[in-house]
């Protein structure tokens, strides 16, 4: 530890398990020959965060979008306001537009989307807290999509929706 430093300087902020599963979605990437992306807005920015604390990330991972009040969730990246009006902020059409929007406003051949309730509050009776929606976009491929309900805090939530996220998106990318 230094003087500047209050964290021993092998701490890290992910486990070894969530870097390694990063590390081999960017090595994917870079064997594709694309760069990748996100929009997250349950996980604000982990997913980023994630793989960008692999050495070399600079090569792959171009940009995050983090979109996190529920105006921004509804409409970035040009989701149109009448998708979030009838399915809700936290859906997989949301999800989807905000994938498919992360192509349109980067150069990325890659993108993932995540929205979700982390809790303690949030969630309602068709998506309790705990619900996360992902979408994987790649240019000129189908949307991939899933959703879970994890289980466990707000915390917990959120690093198992970047574990997904990541899954996705390197199977999107191995498509």
């Amino acid at each position: 530890m230094t003087p500047e430093s209050p964290l021993p300087e092998e701490q890290t902020l992910f486990p070894q398990a969530l870097l390694e599963l990063a590390a081999g979605t960017l090595a994917a990437a870079r064997e594709a020959g694309i760069r990748l992306a996100t929009a997250e807005t349950v996980t604000a920015g982990l997913i980023s965060a994630c793989l960008t604390s692999v050495a070399g990330a600079s090569e792959t991972f171009e940009r995050g979008f983090v979109l996190y009040h529920s105006s921004a969730k509804a409409t970035g990246l040009g989701v149109s306001e009448d998708v979030a009006a009838r399915y809700g902020a936290v859906s997989a059409e949301v999800t989807r537009g905000l994938a498919e929007g992360v192509l349109r406003h980067s150069q990325a051949g890659a993108a993932v989307a995540i929205t979700g309730y982390a809790g303690p509050g949030g969630g309602n009776e068709r998506n309790p807290v705990g619900t996360v929606y992902i979408a994987a976009a790649r240019r000129g491929m189908p949307v991939l999509e899933e959703q879970y309900v994890f289980s466990g805090g707000r915390d917990s939530v959120k690093l198992q929706g970047v574990a997904a996220a990541i899954k996705l998106l390197r199977k999107q990318i191995a498509a």
